[in-house]
């Protein structure tokens, strides 16, 4: 009987194990993607606000979106730059 109870207990300890791992493990992920997702919103917001303020006239393509999705207020100051410099945009 002891062995029973012993061989059904391991499977569902197993299982318990592996559901806290993956619900830690998704926690990390999670509270990355919202970090970055804030950057992403503030970078776009610097970049809509100096496009309207110094009247900049940067076009809102799919390389200045993703400059500013992954560097986010870093990359919406370098897409600045570029343009006040008149290297790129």
């Amino acid at each position: 009987m002891l062995n029973l109870v012993t061989m059904t207990a391991i499977p569902e300890l197993l299982v318990l194990v592996l559901a806290i791992f993956a619900a830690v493990i998704l926690y990390k992920i999670l509270k990355t993607v919202k970090k970055m997702l804030i950057n992403t919103i503030i970078g776009l917001v610097v970049l809509v606000l100096a496009n309207v303020v110094l009247g900049l006239d940067i076009a809102y393509s799919w390389v200045v979106i993703l400059i500013c999705a992954v560097a986010g207020t870093v990359g919406a100051i370098f897409v600045i730059v570029l343009k006040c410099t008149g290297i790129a945009f």
